[in-house]
């Protein structure tokens, strides 16, 4: 089976550290859903080339614009989601939040979330829990335990390298988990849920088995 990747980027150079971190995830998630027996497919959308259609979008009132409604659909269709943003005055990208912004929670509750950031110093670090996972929060997603940032100084060898290699890894396996996790579980505590728009089961909580029944016939023995 293949699943679908989506990855967004916010860098605003070319090239940008911030479109080599997105690449680098990307290599990372292939390599732990094929290690899982599954091929992905990577569709990356680059933010500063919807910068126009963005502020065309936002200054009409919402009203649909082909290049953002492309990019949505992408993101609506996807069995995971990376997110990457270069960190500007101790937060993501205004051209990051300006394309979530476009989005309803509707749209990717239960998506699973790599999120990552890059920067000039590791002192932005806390970006990722302070700004970016708050953030994805709000949409219900699902944000994967490990983010990803990255300094300047770290893209290069050393030790510094070498911890943002492993922590490439341990989000990579996180979101490949997700994308390719199989529903399993005793009787009550799987149902068939509503749907995503990419055809994923959502949890039905009104369908969970009550533990009374679930424990009738037990003695406790």
């Amino acid at each position: 089976m293949t699943r679908k990747l989506a990855v967004v980027t916010a860098g605003v150079g070319t090239p940008s550290s911030t479109r080599l971190l997105a690449d680098r995830l990307v290599a990372a998630v292939q390599s732990q859903v094929g290690a899982r027996g599954e091929d992905v497919r990577v569709d990356v959308i680059e933010v500063r080339e919807l910068a126009a259609a963005l502020a065309t979008m936002t200054t009409a009132a919402g009203l649909p614009v082909p290049e953002v409604t492309r990019a949505q659909d992408i993101v609506r269709a996807a069995d995971g989601v990376i997110a990457v943003t270069p960190v500007f005055a101790g937060s993501y990208a205004g051209m990051f939040k300006m394309f979530w912004d476009t989005f309803s929670p509707d749209d990717l509750s239960g998506m699973p979330v790599l999120i990552g950031a890059t920067a000039g110093t590791p002192r932005h670090s806390l970006v990722l829990d302070h700004a970016m996972r708050p953030l994805f929060t709000y949409y219900r997603t699902i944000v994967v335990p490990t983010g990803v940032f990255a300094a300047t100084e770290e893209f290069g060898g050393g030790a510094g390298g070498d911890q943002l290699n492993r922590r490439i890894v341990r989000a990579a396996q996180e979101l490949a988990g997700l994308m390719v996790s199989t529903a399993t579980g005793v009787e009550g505590f799987v149902p068939a849920g509503p749907r995503r728009t990419n055809g994923s089961s959502l949890p039905d909580p009104t369908s969970i088995t009550p533990f009374t029944r679930l424990l009738a016939g037990h003695d406790g023995s």
